[in-house]
């Protein structure tokens, strides 16, 4: 059997992209604040735009359709600029504990009034349309390609391995939201947990317009 990845640069690409992605980040936070307001079951659904954006963004990092969008940042700018602003008015409405991701003082629900394919849809957006993002893969990726071996086959590899690490810490920080938000209950703090819930997703569209 023909070999496929260069095991050496494996054993460094699996720690150094666990650490990237367990750095608090963008999508971290994002994954955090849902799993607050509205659990890690309906979470799962910005997870799977998200996967998609990083697939993409991996993908173009080292075929090099990466460059051209850092060369002209207007291809993107209008969909950074309305994915951060569509994340800062949830946070706002979360503030006013309005909305659809509120948790009022007899909700017991799980969120599932909320869009799946809106979930789906602010995961790819905040991915994609991160310029950090972006640059890191320009950046990381390329160097642990083995310009030896066949392309297709060590690039699907490298980003299945790299989805399967982001899966995992989403989890972990979705998990860590739905933490807090027991904790938080237990306290009849609600209306300060729609507060912190709120100023999270201001911060990650601020992030996001800004980044």
């Amino acid at each position: 059997m023909d070999q496929v990845l260069n095991i050496s640069l494996l054993s460094i690409f699996i720690p150094t992209f666990i650490l990237v992605s367990a750095t608090p980040g963008m999508c971290m936070t994002l994954s955090l604040t849902l799993g607050m307001t509205i659990g890690v079951k309906r979470t799962l659904w910005m997870m799977s735009g998200e996967l998609v954006g990083v697939a993409l963004v991996s993908v173009a990092a080292v075929i090099g359709v990466a460059s051209v969008m850092l060369n002209y940042p207007q291809l993107y700018l209008v969909l950074k600029y309305c994915g951060g602003a569509y994340l800062c008015y949830l946070g706002i409405q979360l503030l006013r504990s309005r909305g659809k991701m509120a948790i009022q003082e007899d909700d017991e629900s799980d969120g599932s009034h909320l869009g799946r394919t809106e979930l789906a849809m602010q995961g790819f957006v905040t991915a994609i349309a991160n310029p950090k993002g972006w640059a890191f893969m320009v950046s990381l990726l390329p160097p642990f390609i083995d310009t030896s071996l066949p392309l297709p086959a060590q690039l699907s590899l490298l980003v299945l391995l790299i989805l399967f690490i982001e899966f995992c810490c989403l989890l972990l920080y979705a998990g860590g939201g739905v933490t807090m938000r027991r904790f938080l209950q237990q306290s009849g703090n609600v209306r300060k947990m729609n507060g912190i819930a709120g100023l999270l997703m201001i911060f990650v569209g601020l992030w996001l317009a800004t980044g």
